[in-house]
């Protein structure tokens, strides 16, 4: 029963970070990836370009989505919690 839990447990760490996780990573991909196909075109090649539309992107993400991301990982941290205890 101790293996069962330990994979189940981990199993829901693994998603609910993939769940956390993914609209900051897309968000910052996606604009990643304009950024490199303008820079493509224009033939302007600093590196200082790519970071900050990236960071804007992450709080922007963090500012529509940290709402959410926060409730999913308190209600993880309560089912955790619970099943541990019983």
């Amino acid at each position: 029963m101790e293996q069962e839990f330990a994979l189940n447990l981990t199993q829901q760490m693994l998603t609910t970070a993939a769940k956390i996780a993914a609209p900051f990573l897309i968000a910052c991909l996606v604009v990643g990836l304009i950024v490199s196909i303008i820079q493509v075109a224009t033939q302007i090649q600093e590196m200082t370009l790519t970071f900050v539309p990236k960071i804007i992107a992450g709080v922007m993400v963090v500012m529509f989505f940290g709402g959410w991301m926060l409730s999913t990982l308190a209600e993880y941290a309560k089912n955790t919690i619970l099943q541990a205890a019983g």
